[in-house]
């Protein structure tokens, strides 16, 4: 993938991983590009099927587009950024800090991607004191 799309997909989310929020300037990696639809079950590398994605993110979804909801046990599909609205699926708890599934795509990505992992809740903590989360979408 060329350097110019990338920082298209990255420019276009703002700089943040488009599931999970995390904002690449305060992460210790570089992010990767993800393939909405993976190319291993015919995605395409259209702008259209690319996300902002962190590395955990990225590495969580893998080649999956679907996962288990915790809470009715059905089988979703995960959260697309290019057709979904990130807060019709996802809020915040009080202090911002935990991301919940509110629908089942929500929950899905949630709990797929581990997006609550402890390091990330950490971080959002401490971000939160220094006032730059959570980040304006």
């Amino acid at each position: 993938m060329s350097p110019k799309i990338k920082k298209q997909v990255a420019k276009r989310a703002n700089h943040l991983c488009e599931y999970c929020l995390a904002n690449s300037e305060y992460a210790h990696h570089t992010f990767p590009i993800d393939h909405i639809i993976p190319i291993a079950i015919k995605g395409t590398n259209s702008l259209e099927n690319l996300a902002n994605s962190c590395q955990f993110c990225n590495g969580s979804k893998h080649d999956k587009t679907h996962c288990l909801d915790p809470v009715t046990g059905e089988n979703s599909r995960f959260y697309n950024p290019r057709k979904d609205n990130w807060k019709d699926h996802f809020m915040w708890n009080e202090d911002k800090s935990v991301i919940i599934g509110i629908t089942p795509i929500g929950r899905a990505t949630v709990h797929c991607l581990k997006v609550n992992r402890q390091e990330a809740v950490n971080l959002r903590k401490v971000l939160a004191r220094f006032g730059v989360h959570p980040p304006i979408q």
